[in-house]
């Protein structure tokens, strides 16, 4: 790993004092709520920066009103999640008036995009603190002259980013938990704004994650999900991710996850992998974008839809019950009825769990932007309306053709609708709504399926002799 990205660890030390300053702060907000939009990638640096907002002495507000500090951890992926997250903050005009103490805070990928930061301080002059996804680490320092000055600071770095060992964390979870093995991006789809708002590909190196993930299993942690933009160059790529896959498997956490998976990337060593892990779950988030060469051309996915179903047979030759998740864009520059039709039939061919669907959505700074887009928006409403409708229906077949099995389910959460009721997901990813007690959330439960909604499967527990 090239160690320039590498935070040392005397200016690791610097900030753990800004923090013990603003811990001993006497007008220091006792209390903060983030706000988190956009990926998991964006939930793990949210559980870093709570970890870090605890070491100044700060506790969790879970009414976002009433807390102390606001902090937004924003995303910019597309046009409505950067407007959404600018609506957010703008409520807070009002609050700030009301409670002139409060301190608001945005952080996250929008930071980081171009000129973004300016543009917030210019026209957001209420909000205290702004600062991107390379700085992060220095939150206790940047809190400190906020709380010394009571003038807006705005620190972002236009850098490669840095990997950053040892900071503190307040997991979400105690049962499931994400794990960072590399940021940044370096393959420059033409419609994405990630590679340079995250930065180019920097890898931790194997014993970190190792170390962590040990940590995790030792806690009791039933479910380990590693995360990256491109999880499979990690390292540069080829076996290096399957060599680390099979290094936690052999810690003997219950359940392995990874995302995302670029096609392109997706080694023989990996696939393998799915056949000969004890505990990597079977199913697999393998973005495809779109069905037809040209488009995907233009996208500058490198690779082509007949590659793309070679990998999705070898996949299931090895692991016959994987369950495929992906993302497609509707309407990218350019695409005519045909193209859109190649998409369609992609679908059918492959038939995913569920999908992802969205009107593409122009990103300054990206080469999609510069490309002439002449399809009507009434166009592309209808296109994406039926890709919803012929996923619906397969999905809704897949969930049906679980009707009668015997899962192992990971129970995470009440159930929404149904009181006395609680939900996990199956190996596959299912979502499964059973009556049971609150005390088995965290636990690994064995499920009938009994019947099968649009989205979700209904079931009971059992035991089994």
């Amino acid at each position: 790993m090239n160690e320039r990205f590498i935070v040392s660890e005397s200016e690791l030390v610097r900030q753990r004092e800004f923090a013990a300053r603003v811990r001993q702060f006497p007008d220091r907000p006792q209390t903060f709520h983030i706000v988190t939009m956009g990926c998991q990638m964006n939930e793990r640096d949210s559980e870093t920066i709570a970890g870090m907002l605890a070491g100044m002495g700060m506790r969790p507000e879970a009414v976002r009103e009433k807390a102390g500090l606001i902090l937004y951890n924003t995303c910019c992926v597309r046009e409505n999640a950067e407007n959404r997250a600018l609506g957010n903050v703008i409520w807070l005009k009002e609050l700030k008036k009301e409670r002139p103490e409060l301190l608001i805070c945005v952080g996250g990928c929008m930071a980081q995009e171009a000129g973004m930061a300016e543009r917030m301080k210019a026209m957001y002059p209420f909000i205290d603190l702004v600062f991107g996804t390379h700085n992060m680490h220095r939150l206790p320092e940047y809190l400190l002259r906020v709380l010394e000055s009571r003038h807006p600071v705005v620190e972002v770095l236009e850098s490669d980013g840095v990997i950053v060992e040892g900071l503190p964390q307040e997991r979400a979870s105690a049962f499931s938990a994400f794990v960072n093995i590399m940021y940044g991006c370096n393959n420059f789809c033409s419609y994405c704004i990630v590679p340079y708002v995250r930065g180019r590909e920097r890898s931790r190196e194997r014993q970190s994650v190792l170390d962590e993930c040990k940590r995790l299993v030792d806690q009791g942690v039933q479910e380990i999900t590693l995360l990256g933009q491109n999880v499979n160059s990690y390292r540069g790529g080829g076996s290096e991710f399957a060599e680390l896959l099979r290094r936690v498997d052999a810690l003997g956490v219950p359940r392995l996850r990874f995302m995302t998976s670029h096609p392109k990337d997706l080694s023989d060593e990996l696939i393998a992998a799915y056949g000969e892990l004890e505990h990597l779950m079977p199913n697999l988030h393998l973005p495809v974008q779109a069905g037809n060469n040209a488009i995907l051309q233009a996208m500058n996915r490198r690779y082509t839809r007949e590659r793309y179903l070679e990998l999705v047979n070898k996949l299931r030759s090895v692991k016959p019950e994987i369950g495929l998740t992906t993302d497609i864009i509707v309407g990218f520059p350019g695409e005519t009825e045909e193209q859109f039709e190649d998409t369609l039939s992609l679908v059918r061919a492959v038939r995913y769990d569920s999908a992802f669907t969205f009107i593409y959505s122009k990103r300054a700074g990206t080469k999609a932007a510069q490309m002439p887009d002449n399809t009507p928006e009434p166009v592309k409403s209808e296109r994406i309306q039926r890709l919803i409708a012929l996923q619906s229906d397969i999905s809704r077949e897949i969930l049906t053709a679980q009707v009668g099995r015997r899962e192992t389910v990971l129970v995470e959460s009440l159930s929404a609708r149904d009181e006395g009721w609680i939900g996990g997901k199956t190996p596959r990813g299912h979502m499964v709504n059973f009556p049971g007690k609150p005390d088995l959330i965290g636990q690994l439960v064995r499920v009938e399926i009994l019947s099968a909604g649009r989205n979700t499967l209904r079931g009971k527990m059992i035991t089994e002799v």
